[in-house]
């Protein structure tokens, strides 16, 4: 299965026929939802409609209910509530594809292949993508062949990079971004967030993920110091080591502000900081330039302090550092911000050419 990140998913939605079925498989709160809901509801001002297949207990959630017609003296289908108006093409997202009951799956085997449902067309444009969960943790039902064979399939495995850009535009709150720029193995479950809780024998185990921690962020938001009662509420949203290790994060002062470094710079803003520091700072730099919202007015004297900071780590023999930089430049989601620095200054791409690998300039 072909894997794809954040960015080249938006590509694949862009250039996929409206007759081909996408499918997308992936854990659980990874952002599908919530890349589709900006891509086709906002960008594309289409009506995205989601169904929870697994959540279905009855095929006529999706088809509609029986009646018989008046007239013919014959039954058809109600349409069902969700049913565009004419000529209105809609993307329909099913999601849980893969949990969902054998009736339904039936009923979504005529869908994709013929785009109807009890008799009923859809819209001539309309879009159908899917999402399945895989791994072990989730129980799920064996999807017939001939229904696969319908879907372009891709592994959806955003990076903590696509995920962080995201949470900027949102507008996420900072103590939750910055503890996953220094930290991105608390971003997504994994192996490594096991507990001994008893809870355990239930077979419920807490840990994050990314939908998890715009829940962090909705509770954090309003408040500016985290007591110590917020490491319980936390841990009931993200799990026990992800909590502790968040609000210890958060009580250490973060030495570098990319505003700083780019509109007020000083050397005493680096005084005794480590290599982690510097990374930290380069990826903030990343950010805040990529979304774009610095004052233009300000382009040249964002452009002078970076390169006083590229010479200050190369004086100070942060050799790492500057090359931790250069290969930011290399990451497809920061392509504006090589054009960006390339373009305006010949100085900078001197400063920074001879760490570069793999970039045509």
């Amino acid at each position: 299965m072909i894997k794809i990140n954040a960015k080249e998913l938006l590509k694949i939605l862009e250039h996929t026929p409206a007759e081909q079925n996408i499918m997308l498989a992936g854990g659980h709160g990874i952002g599908k939802s919530n890349i589709l809901t900006h891509f086709y509801q906002e960008e594309k001002k289409m009506p995205l409609i989601t169904f929870f297949l697994g959540q279905m207990s009855d095929p006529g959630d999706l088809i509609g209910l029986m009646q018989k017609n008046e007239k013919t003296g014959m039954s058809e289908f109600l349409p069902p509530y969700w049913w565009p108006q004419k000529d209105q093409a809609v993307v329909l997202f099913l999601d849980e594809l893969n949990r969902a009951r054998p009736e339904i799956l039936q009923s979504v085997m005529d869908l994709t292949l013929n785009r109807t449902l009890a008799g009923k067309s859809l819209p001539k444009g309309s879009i159908i993508v899917s999402a399945i969960n895989h791994g072990d943790q989730y129980q799920i039902t064996d999807l017939d062949p001939a229904l696969v064979s319908r879907f372009n399939i891709y592994e959806f495995a955003p990076t903590h990079e696509d995920w962080i850009i995201w949470a900027n535009k949102v507008k996420l709150d900072k103590r939750v971004i910055g503890f996953i720029q220094k930290y991105p193995n608390f971003l997504d479950s994994s192996n490594e967030f096991q507990s001994t809780d008893e809870i355990l024998d239930m077979g419920i185990e807490k840990t994050p993920d990314r939908r998890a921690w715009e829940r962090v962020s909705d509770l954090i938001k309003d408040y500016k110091i985290i007591d110590t009662i917020f490491v319980k509420i936390i841990a009931g949203i993200v799990g026990i080591t992800a909590s502790v290790n968040f609000i210890k994060s958060i009580k250490e002062v973060n030495r570098l502000n990319p505003e700083d470094i780019l509109f007020a710079f000083s050397l005493k803003l680096f005084k005794d900081l480590k290599l982690q520091d510097y990374i930290l700072a380069n990826e903030q730099i990343f950010v805040f330039i990529n979304n774009d919202e610095y004052d233009k007015k300000k382009l040249k004297t964002l452009i002078k302090n970076l390169i006083k900071y590229i010479k200050h780590l190369k004086k100070s023999k942060h050799q790492e550092a500057v090359a931790h930089f250069a290969s930011q430049l290399e990451m497809p989601n920061y392509e504006k911000v090589l054009g960006l620095l390339f373009g305006e200054s010949e100085e900078f791409m001197l400063e920074i050419s001879d760490y570069i690998q793999g970039i045509d300039l």
